[in-house]
């Protein structure tokens, strides 16, 4: 009997490493916590399609927005710790923000997922119409108060809406916050006229931005953007007090997932991310490589839930 219960010990521990070295041997899903389209769109896809070429395995993106991400989050943390459901997402957000953000939430931030690397470091930028005259914050910030309490901004992310709450503060302007789904139906609605500004995440605004859909007047970023160099920081806008808002993404599987395999996540992406095209992918869209380790994505989501709690009071946000 003891020589049975040794062999089964020694074959469960077997188990994870074994299971750990043919991974991957199907496809991976990588959940997307915004709409196709939108810039977190076009991060997750990226990577997810570099992930595809590193490991030779189809990497398939699933959007499930809603809820300021946190309907894609709670599906992470509840899908099967096995290594073939990854969360790509804009953490500083989804995770490290959302505590502050949300009366209550369907997961648990640090218990329930394992932090695997971070990925890049990215800027939001205040857009609004081309066709409005205002071309400066400072003449924006006229035209708001001006309108005073019939001023509105569109609110599709935590980032975005503290941004924007942290600009009617420091720059005393009006603007009641609609909330958004979709990127893509915000700037809409602000061509149209029943918006008048977003805070857009850089990879979705400044593709639109060269394409002349919109106008960006400023970055919430402590230093100017190579993508976009003659655009202005809040801070250097006039703005002060602003300070910055630079939101970071990284990848997070559910915990229980095994060691070996975060082990093989955080080597690719860290791989895909010291890459010269990436660099450039990311510059393009505003952004810089952030690469990490579990270890000190961990401490960043636990200095980060103290900093954006301080950012959440500072802009007066009231917990959903």
């Amino acid at each position: 009997m003891k020589r049975f219960w040794g062999l089964l010990f020694a074959l469960l521990a077997f188990a994870p490493a074994s299971y750990a070295q043919d991974y991957p041997s199907k496809d991976i899903h990588a959940i997307c916590n915004f709409a196709a389209g939108s810039g977190a769109d076009i991060y997750v896809r990226y990577f997810a399609a570099k992930l595809e070429q590193l490991v030779g395995r189809t990497v398939i993106v699933d959007n499930k927005p809603g809820a300021l991400g946190n309907i894609a989050t709670e599906a992470a943390a509840k899908s099967k710790p096995d290594g073939y459901t990854i969360l790509i997402t804009p953490a500083s957000s989804t995770l490290a923000m959302a505590r502050h953000t949300f009366k209550s939430l369907p997961f648990d931030p640090i218990k329930d997922f394992i932090h695997v690397t971070t990925l890049a470091q990215l800027s939001f930028v205040l857009t609004v119409d081309p066709k409005q005259p205002y071309k400066t914050v400072a003449e924006l910030s006229e035209f708001l108060k001006k309108k005073g309490d019939k001023a509105s901004y569109g609110g599709g992310s935590n980032s975005g809406i503290v941004s924007a709450e942290l600009y009617k503060k420091f720059a005393g302007v009006p603007g009641l916050m609609v909330p958004y789904r979709d990127p893509q139906v915000s700037m809409n609605d602000m061509l149209g006229g029943q918006i008048d500004f977003i805070f857009a995440d850089g990879p979705f605004a400044i593709e639109h931005a060269k394409a002349g859909r919109i106008r960006v007047l400023a970055t919430t970023s402590k230093q100017r953007l190579t993508a976009l160099p003659d655009v202005p920081t809040m801070e250097e806008a006039g703005v002060k007090g602003f300070g910055d808002i630079t939101p970071w993404w990284s990848v997070e599987v559910p915990a229980g997932t095994p060691k070996p395999i975060v082990d093989k996540l955080e080597a690719w992406f860290n791989r895909i991310v010291a890459s010269d095209e990436t660099k450039k992918f990311l510059n393009n869209l505003g952004s810089e490589p952030f690469p990490g380790t579990q270890q000190s994505l961990k401490e960043l989501i636990a200095r980060d839930m103290e900093r954006w709690g301080d950012y959440v009071r500072l802009a007066n946000i009231q917990p959903q």
